[in-house]
């Protein structure tokens, strides 16, 4: 399987990149992944960044189990309920993928199907076969 992560200049600041190209391997379509509570049911209402985190921890655990890692995450798409918390979520982002960020778009909501979330993540991965 080879990836190849398309660079520019102002996406690069802003943790993610305009494209990645992927030649071989199995597409997963990862649903939206909230992260309103902790692996043990603890509510996380009203902390942006510990949901976040929580969200990146869900879709890890989905992409195991499908055979993946959140190195495969090719591309998200992010929705937030308060565009304040957009430099947050970049540099969450920043701190889990360091380089060969996923492609990315960032949507402000007015809200989601549960009133306590404040983050939302849909993505899609290629893992090796």
């Amino acid at each position: 399987m080879e990836r190849r992560h398309i660079e520019g200049a102002w996406q690069k600041n802003r943790a993610f990149s305009p494209a990645v190209i992927i030649s071989g391997g199995t597409t997963i379509f990862l649903a939206g992944h909230g992260g309103n509570e902790d692996e043990n049911g603890k509510s996380l209402a009203g902390d942006f960044a510990a949901q976040a985190r929580q969200c990146f921890k869900n879709l890890e655990a989905t992409l195991k189990e499908a055979g993946g890692s959140l190195k495969d995450l090719a591309s998200m798409t992010v929705f937030i309920n308060d565009s304040r918390n957009g430099n947050i979520f970049t540099e969450i982002r920043r701190e889990i993928f360091q380089k060969d960020f996923p492609a990315s778009a960032l949507i402000t909501c007015a809200g989601f199907a549960r009133t306590d979330m404040m983050v939302e993540i849909q993505g899609m991965a290629v893992i090796a076969k």
